[in-house]
């Protein structure tokens, strides 16, 4: 029987490689573990910043909310007021980075994350992602919709929520994709990734779950270990060409996905996930397709992390666990919550 070989897989969205070791799965582990909280939480907190009706650190008071509830961030990132950084040598280049940052509670409940939400309770999450959106874009060029969950994704607030920046700038991510699929578009006046869903709609290897208006895959030329991709069927550019169906279905695959990930290691599985729409100032948008990443660092148990260091710093991405069988993995495990069986057991 041949040995797994390691081999490169090219990201077409970006032109970067990332290194893939299938042989190396059965070393040894010594590295480093991070601690699990398994701690039950309770639906409301009077400390937290984010619960229904308590105060914020400037002064702010959250309304009695039932579903969703957004706010400029009290914290964010992006500044509203110009700065000029003048130099007179071309090496030290600057550039203005004005926007702003918003926070969103999925919940009123500080104890549901998504997986723990029913999809009718994600639907009202993915309605404010498109309000969000059809408004911010009015303004901005980049609108960022993105979640980290979890303590070792830097998330300092346990209560389920998300966050938007939106500025002028194209982000270095946004910039390399909009080139790889404006350049594959001029080849062949098709759209990469609709080409890109349609071979691994016919392969099945990949695929997570789908149902009639999204698929969740992880990507051939994935680098995290239980990376996905989540594509819509019927290729839309951005958030405001969502119809009901299209919103509905969305909110379904979220949470067969994320009920998945828990289910793999039995714990909350951590992750940043971030929405890609296209660039608002684009005048055609037929090369891009609307399209959410999944990196989540968990890679052998819920304790024991993918770091990205050593080669993957200095070289390129590097992964053991192949593409292929990580959506083995995922498509394996039960989709109902392992705190729900356990509960009807």
């Amino acid at each position: 029987m041949q040995k797994p070989a390691s081999h490169r897989r090219k990201n077409q969205l970006t032109g970067e490689w990332v290194l893939v070791s299938p042989h190396r799965n059965n070393r040894p582990w010594h590295g480093a573990t991070e601690a699990s909280d398994e701690s039950e939480l309770p639906e409301h907190v009077d400390s937290c910043p984010l619960c229904p009706r308590n105060e914020r650190v400037n002064g702010a008071s959250n309304p009695d909310y039932a579903q969703t509830h957004v706010f400029t961030n009290d914290f964010g990132a992006l500044t509203e007021n110009e700065v000029n950084d003048d130099h007179s040598h071309p090496l030290f280049e600057s550039q203005e980075a004005t926007g702003m940052a918003k926070v969103i509670c999925f919940s009123p409940k500080h104890n549901k994350t998504l997986a723990q939400l029913t999809v009718n309770e994600i639907v009202p999450v993915v309605k404010t992602w498109k309000h969000e959106y059809e408004t911010l874009s009015k303004e901005f060029n980049c609108v960022h919709i993105f979640e980290n969950k979890g303590e070792i994704m830097g998330c300092s607030q346990p209560h389920p929520h998300g966050q938007i920046w939106a500025h002028q700038h194209y982000s270095s991510e946004i910039e390399r994709e909009n080139t790889k699929q404006l350049d594959y578009f001029n080849a062949h006046n098709k759209a990469l990734l609709n080409v890109y869903l349609q071979q691994e709609l016919q392969d099945q290897e990949r695929v997570v779950c789908q149902n009639d208006n999204w698929v969740v895959l992880v990507p051939y030329w994935a680098k995290w270990p239980f990376e996905t991709l989540v594509l819509p069927i019927s290729p839309i550019a951005d958030m405001t060409q969502m119809n009901e169906a299209q919103q509905r279905d969305l909110a379904d695959v979220i949470s067969q996905l994320t009920i998945r990930y828990d289910n793999i290691f039995k714990c909350s599985f951590p992750y940043s996930m971030g929405w890609h729409n296209a660039p608002t100032d684009l005048r055609d948008k037929s090369h891009w397709v609307l399209h959410a990443h999944f990196y989540p660092p968990l890679l052998r148990s819920a304790t024991v992390k993918k770091h990205m260091v050593g080669y993957e710093m200095m070289a390129e991405s590097q992964r053991d666990l192949t593409p292929e069988l990580a959506a083995k993995m995922l498509r394996d495990v039960s989709s109902v919550h392992y705190k729900e069986e356990v509960k009807n057991a």
